[in-house]
C-alpha cells in the first residue's frame, strides 16, 4: 500500500486528505493518505525516517522552512521560494526528495478565466508560501503586484496605507491569509471594502466555508468573488501526477 500526507501544524479539517481519500476508494487505488501535524519543522526529519512514505503535501506553516530538507526543487519551486508538494525518488538504496510548487498551477487554472483586460494591478493579502505562488502566476501574466500585511515593510503596503485611489488602480485583490477560515468565519482582511465596485475580481484562497467574510463584503460592493476549492482541486491533481510520473 502506498502512503501520502499532509504536514503542517495545527491540522484540522483538511481538503487534501478528504480529497484523496475519496480519489482512492472511487478509483480502487491501494493507497492511504494520512495526517501529519508537526509542531517544528525539524520533525520533519523523524518523520521520513519513521514512515515510508511516496508523496507528500506542505500547508502552514511549513512551505517556505521545508525547502532546506530537500534535495532537489523544481524550476518554478525554487523561483516562487515555496514548496507544497514533495516527490519522494527511491532509487539505488537512496532517497531523493524534490520539491514543486502546485499552489500556482491550480491559482492560474482557476483565476484566468475570469481576468479581464482592467485586471493590471493587483493586491495580494498576506506574505506567507501561498502569496508568492500568487505573485510568480500574476506576474507571468504581465499583471503588476504589491503584498499587503499588518507589518510594514519595504516591499509591500500596509492594510492603513489602502486608500480610494490606490483600491480604484488595484481591481483585483487576493487573499492568500487563512482569515476567515472556519471556524473563525467572523473574520476578515481589513481593507476598506466602500471602495470596491464591479470591475473589482476578489479571489480568496479559503475555501471553508465557501463564501467567507472577504466574500460577502466584497460582493455587496458588486464585485466578482471567487474561493479557493478550485485552486486546491488542481493543485492536488497536479500532485497526484508528479508523485506518479
Amino acid at each position: 500500500m502506498q502512503r501520502y500526507g499532509l504536514i503542517g501544524y495545527p491540522l484540522g479539517h483538511s481538503f487534501s486528505k478528504r480529497f484523496f481519500t475519496e480519489k482512492f476508494e472511487n478509483e480502487h487505488i491501494d493507497a492511504i493518505y494520512e495526517s501529519f501535524p508537526i509542531e517544528n519543522i525539524q520533525k520533519f526529519t523523524e518523520l521520513i525516517a519513521e514512515v515510508e512514505l511516496n508523496g507528500l503535501n506542505v500547508t502552514i506553516p511549513y512551505k517556505e522552512q521545508v525547502i532546506s530538507f530537500l534535495d532537489e526543487l523544481d524550476e518554478n519551486a525554487s523561483e516562487i521560494g515555496a514548496v507544497n508538494v514533495i516527490q519522494f525518488i527511491r532509487s539505488n538504496n537512496t532517497l531523493t526528495l524534490k520539491g514543486f510548487n502546485t499552489d500556482a498551477i491550480g491559482f492560474e487554472v482557476s483565476v484566468s478565466p475570469y481576468l479581464k483586460p482592467h485586471h493590471t494591478k493587483a493586491l495580494i493579502l498576506g506574505t506567507g508560501g501561498a502569496s508568492k505562488a500568487i505573485k510568480f502566476v500574476l506576474e507571468k501574466s504581465g499583471i503588476e503586484t504589491k503584498y499587503v500585511s499588518r507589518t510594514p515593510a519595504a516591499d509591500r503596503l500596509t492594510y492603513s496605507d489602502l486608500n480610494k485611489q490606490l483600491m480604484d488602480d488595484y481591481t483585483l485583490i487576493v487573499n492568500a491569509s487563512p482569515l476567515g477560515t472556519f471556524p473563525k468565519v467572523d473574520e476578515c482582511p481589513a481593507i476598506p471594502y466602500q471602495f470596491l465596485n464591479a470591475k473589482h475580481l476578489l479571489f480568496d484562497v479559503v475555501y471553508n466555508p465557501a463564501e467567507t467574510l472577504f466574500l460577502k463584503k466584497g460582493c455587496e460592493q458588486g464585485a466578482v468573488g471567487l474561493n479557493g476549492e478550485q485552486m486546491l482541486v488542481e493543485q492536488a491533481l497536479a500532485a497526484w501526477k508528479i508523485w506518479n510520473d
